[in-house]
């Protein structure tokens, strides 16, 4: 049994909003992968929910007039992976996803979810970030935009106030276009497993040299994250086996990962610098492209 105050199920962004406004400690649910589990734990004991689980404008994947990939934050991990926009223009999000957990929960589970509950292992996040994604929030005072990386305030926490509501994850055609990409979930189990380390590549190549780069990492310190020194370090540079050897290596002076149950700090400082070189690797290939 779950220990339920209250439930609103809202069936409109709008009345969403105002169900979250006319109660203080509500909480959103969507597939509830997370919060359901909290309260059978006894954490979130007593509480009220909003859920926003059928709300139509939440779901789809579509392209805007210039080319711009709006996903809703609604969509289930499964529902992201089979949808044809993503198969085609993002390929990279949907296979990032389809490693999150087992098949349950891919079809309740929410990529949402998985960006606003804040964790570093969230296996959407890395892949996002390399695609410079944005997101839309929508409040009662309007709706803004924040980047990815802008989104995260820490450990579990997130640039999200009560009151407002992730409405779009946003990929311009800039940011996918002429890019082939790669995510690499290293997991102590081959599946429904959390992420040791998670590590996302998206590549442009001209003339064979790397044009432009984009690597993240989940699990590699306390949000998720980018690597600037590493992107710059390869740029203009065949994407041969000392690239690749050198990307790796760069990345490790800009991670912080930690020691856990799952992972020494100094293990996941080696996957560091093994799994960049790897997803690059992986990514032109993915691309079509050809590697030495």
């Amino acid at each position: 049994m779950y220990d339920i105050e209250n439930i609103v199920i809202a069936k409109s962004v709008p009345e969403a909003l105002a169900a979250l406004a006319a109660d203080e400690k509500a909480i959103v649910i969507a597939g509830g992968s997370d919060v359901l589990i909290k309260i059978r734990e006894g954490k979130l004991a007593g509480c009220s929910l909003v859920s926003i689980h059928g709300i139509p404008a939440l779901k789809g994947v579509t392209m805007e007039a210039d080319g711009t990939i709006a996903i809703g934050p609604g969509n289930t991990f499964s529902e992201v992976t089979e949808h044809p926009l993503i198969r085609q223009y993002l390929p990279a999000l949907g296979e990032a996803v389809d490693q999150a957990g087992g098949p349950q929960l891919r079809n309740i589970g929410t990529i949402g979810g998985n960006i606003c509950n804040g964790v570093t292992s969230a296996d959407s996040a890395a892949t996002l970030l390399t695609l410079n994604a944005q997101l839309e929030i929508t409040g009662m005072s309007g709706v803004r935009r924040v980047r990815m990386e802008e989104f995260y305030a820490g450990p579990g926490k997130v640039h999200l106030a009560h009151g407002e509501l992730l409405t779009k994850i946003l990929v311009a055609k800039a940011d996918y276009e002429g890019y082939c990409g790669h995510y690499i979930k290293y997991a102590m189990r081959n599946a429904m497993d959390i992420a040791t380390l998670g590590c996302a590549v998206h590549v442009k190549l001209e003339d064979g040299k790397i044009a432009d780069v984009r690597l993240a990492f989940g699990v590699a310190g306390p949000v998720p994250m980018r690597c600037p020194a590493a992107e710059k370090a390869v740029l203009g540079r065949e994407p041969d086996e000392e690239t690749r050897k050198l990307f790796g290596q760069t990345a490790l002076g800009e991670v912080n990962p930690r020691t856990s149950w799952r992972a020494s700090k100094e293990f996941r400082q080696q996957l560091v610098r093994e799994l960049p070189g790897r997803a690059l690797h992986q990514a032109i290939i993915n691309g079509g492209g050809e590697v030495q």
